[in-house]
């Protein structure tokens, strides 16, 4: 289906999501975050993906929530924040839960919410263009989008408040440094970095990339005897499938595995 404010595509288990606001820098309007969740659905229930791309055309990844739409709603802007908000949590729940790896290819600056976007990859890679910044006290209000959650578990609590409350501006080899980027390559390596990682997980074992992600959401939050039975659960399921036992027995007769993302 047709998206207004993003591309998509799918080659290859692969599919692109490709933020294209430019000459907004990007920025999150209501349309965009629609599409960002209708996307996130599309990823999800369709077996053929098996890895996702987000990055961004122009000069800048996403300049957070578009703030003149925002101002444009009078006395009606909290009831359309939440709305907004509500929106976009809905599509980062779809991509951190769905199996498909979730690669971040960040073009340039990351700003508020698109912050906070690039955060809840699970896997980021940045152009050695690219900066981060929270934004968001800056403008009065604080953050939304899963920063306050991901980035303490990313880089701290005390550096997380540290970006939060100052909005100081870090380079993509200082986030790289603190743990916000996996890695930093040049900005003509962007794309090929992203490609190439993307495809090794669209021809990997789906279930077992989405079963790892859901067991590492619950990292701080359950008691070690929670997580010691979730992970007996997800293990044990997974010899349900091909890919689980595909791998046992390739591994066992020591040939390669012949993942097909079940």
């Amino acid at each position: 289906m047709p998206y207004e404010t993003l591309s998509f595509d799918v080659t290859g288990g692969v599919a692109t999501i490709t933020l294209n606001r430019p000459d907004n820098a990007n920025a999150m309007n209501r349309q965009m975050m629609q599409d960002l969740f209708a996307v996130a659905l599309q990823c999800d229930s369709d077996p053929a993906v098996r890895a996702v791309i987000i990055t961004a055309t122009g000069k800048m990844f996403c300049a957070g929530g578009d703030l003149k739409e925002f101002a444009a709603q009078g006395d009606g802007m909290p009831a359309f924040i939440t709305e907004l908000a509500t929106i976009l949590h809905a599509a980062i729940t779809r991509f951190q839960r769905m199996d498909a790896p979730v690669v971040m290819a960040i073009n340039g600056m990351a700003a508020g919410a698109g912050m906070s976007l690039a955060a809840a990859g699970d896997i980021v890679i940045a152009s050695d263009q690219a900066a981060f910044t929270c934004a968001y006290t800056a403008a009065g209000i604080t953050p939304d989008g899963s920063s306050t959650y991901f980035l303490a578990k990313h880089i701290g609590l005390m550096r997380a408040k540290e970006l939060v409350l100052t909005n100081r501006r870090l380079t993509a080899g200082e986030a790289h440094e603190w743990g916000l980027v996996t890695k930093v390559v040049g900005a003509d390596q962007l794309q090929s970095e992203a490609n190439a990682l993307a495809a090794g997980f669209a021809a990997g074992p789906t279930k077992a990339f989405g079963g790892s992600k859901r067991l590492l959401l619950n990292a701080y939050a359950n008691t070690l005897e929670t997580q010691l039975e979730d992970e007996t659960v997800s293990i044990a399921n997974l010899t349900r499938g091909h890919d689980g036992r595909e791998g046992i027995e390739a591994f066992a007769a020591r040939r390669k595995p012949a993942f097909n993302g079940q």
